[in-house]
């Protein structure tokens, strides 16, 4: 029931306005347009190394990503209210996460809208159009199912 709810709330907009040709660079120091994912869907993750609901959707988007990276989608890890960049660094390679990591501010939250909490997902279809966001935790069976839908 719980994955029900949770793949309801993940919500179909309408106007993809938010996200259109954003900038991103990684803790690693590349740097992400949303024009580099064109043909695969992308998930874009803001999220925080306090707060529980992150914490348990984490390993559901690594598996994600891992399960589709070199096939049909992506997701980038916009990590916010951070204490440092190397406290960062250090909890998602703790956390096993493979997925690029961005060090995020008010400046890149603006590029995609509102973040109302944390976590906020952004969902990209292949063609570049945000489809759909979700505030809170996600699942990958969640993420899979609306794909599947609305391919």
């Amino acid at each position: 029931m719980k994955r029900v709810l949770l793949l309801l709330c993940f919500v179909v907009v309408s106007a993809g306005a938010y996200g259109q040709g954003f900038s991103l660079t990684d803790t690693q120091g590349k740097t992400h347009h949303l024009a580099d994912y064109k043909g695969k869907w992308l998930l874009v993750n803001f999220w925080a190394t306090w707060c529980p609901p992150c914490l348990r959707e984490l390993p559901d988007l690594v598996a994600l990503h891992d399960a589709h990276k070199n096939k049909d989608l992506e997701v980038i890890g916009v990590a916010m209210e951070y204490q440092s960049a190397d406290y960062v660094k250090q909890f998602a390679q703790s956390m096993m996460v493979s997925y690029p990591i961005v060090l995020g501010n008010d400046r890149i939250a603006a590029q995609f809208g509102s973040i109302d909490g944390l976590p906020t997902s952004y969902l990209f279809n292949p063609k570049g159009k945000m489809v759909a966001y979700n505030v809170g935790a996600l699942t990958r069976q969640a993420v899979e199912s609306y794909i599947a839908r609305n391919r």
